[in-house]
């Protein structure tokens, strides 16, 4: 297996990223409530009993790149965010961890996700406001998707680590 620096595995992930928006958008959401007309905008993000999103290390790269690009101070308050829902939910690595659902610190009321576009991990893509479970997406486009951030961590680290909370520092 020829490996990858992980500047070239983020913009694979990035390609991945946007080939599974294109196919979610593209098939399914057109049966979904749009999030701006939400009369409940980032309750989903925000539920602690909701959210259990796990990520890989280079989806954690990219979110971290995402968010030293904002301002030093909002960057700040986001990382103190982070630690305090780490903290709060007891999100480290203990046995149980992976079943532990939290409040996403990268959702901001007013703002909505601060990595949408460079960062937003595979299962927020693949997560909307459907009417009936008739129309969403098929669970196994999402482990196709995920298999391919496996397989391209795998490259980058050069072995399969362990899927992390969303939080992830």
């Amino acid at each position: 297996m020829k490996t990858l620096s992980e500047s070239a595995g983020l913009e694979k992930l990035g390609k991945i990223r946007e080939r599974f928006r294109r196919r979610v958008s593209d098939g399914y959401e057109q049966n979904a409530a749009p999030c701006h007309e939400c009369s409940t905008p980032g309750a989903c993000c925000l539920d602690a009993h909701f959210v259990n999103v796990r990520i890989s290390r280079l989806e954690a790269v990219a979110i971290r790149r995402k968010l030293k690009s904002l301002p030093a101070g909002k960057y700040a308050a986001i990382v103190r965010r982070v630690d305090n829902v780490i903290t709060n939910f007891r999100l480290d690595a203990d046995s149980d961890a992976g079943q532990k659902t939290y409040a996403c610190p990268l959702y901001e009321r007013g703002s909505g996700c601060l990595v949408h576009d460079e960062g937003k991990p595979l299962p927020c893509i693949h997560h909307a406001c459907y009417e009936s479970q008739d129309d969403l997406p098929p669970d196994e486009l999402l482990s196709d998707a995920e298999l391919a951030v496996e397989r391209l961590n795998r490259r980058v680290y050069g072995r399969s680590l362990p899927l992390l909370p969303l939080p992830s520092r």
